[in-house]
């Protein structure tokens, strides 16, 4: 034996020496590492599967509910949502009760939608930008049923500049303020929605014709029913 394959026989030994000795150390750790790697993949696989299946029968409750409404069937879509508001995953609960309070505007409880609007509004466990819709829609309804300040006191803060909804609030804003005879302040408003050229096409040319109105009537609903 050549002293070179002396010397890798020794090495060959020492390393299985140590190789033994950590085995023996560190192979509880080892092995137990190993279980928790497996039941950890396994519980996130499961997991997967879980949250797939419990959003895929919460968004078949949801269309569910959708085509009850599409077929005149309302008090039965809102027993499906709020079912779907009490035992539905991820998102689905809360659009659940903003479709609900559509649809009990659709069935003509005004007051109720707007309750049910600011309910979902004032739970701060929602998302924001779905409590400052819920805002949006009530003052919508508001601005036939309610006074300016009832719609002010939901949008006049999303009407700010760069809020993603303040085209939406100010002609809510707009439409509350000239029904109240406050042409100065409705003109104002529309105009701001004009000037945007961030506002949609269709909000800026319905606030170019309120303009036109306000300049031609004297902006008040007397005087353009007149």
């Amino acid at each position: 034996m050549t002293d070179d394959g002396f010397f890798r026989e020794v090495n060959e030994e020492l390393r299985s020496d140590k190789m033994r000795a950590f085995w023996a150390r560190y192979s509880t750790l080892l092995i137990g590492g190993v279980v928790a790697i497996v039941i950890g993949t396994a519980a996130f696989a499961f997991y997967e599967y879980w949250t797939e299946k419990e959003a895929s029968k919460s968004g078949d409750q949801f269309l569910a509910a959708l085509n009850l409404v599409r077929d005149g069937k309302n008090d039965e879509a809102l027993k499906t949502l709020d079912q779907l508001e009490k035992d539905g995953y991820g998102a689905y609960p809360v659009l659940a009760r903003m479709r609900a309070a559509g649809v009990i505007a659709q069935k003509g409880d005004l007051a109720g939608a707007v309750a049910a609007f600011d309910k979902v509004s004032a739970d701060t466990s929602v998302p924001q930008s779905i409590r400052d819709l819920a805002k949006l829609r009530a003052a919508l309804i508001l601005v036939d049923t309610g006074s300016y300040d009832d719609v002010a006191s939901r949008v006049e803060a999303l009407s700010s500049d760069g809020n993603p909804m303040r085209h939406s609030a100010r002609e809510a804003l707009g439409l509350a303020a000239w029904k109240a005879g406050r042409g100065a302040d409705a003109t104002k408003l529309f105009k701001q929605i004009s000037d945007d050229q961030a506002a949609p096409a269709n909000i800026r040319q319905f606030s170019d014709t309120m303009l036109d109105m306000l300049r031609s009537t004297g902006a008040t609903p007397a005087a353009a029913a007149g």
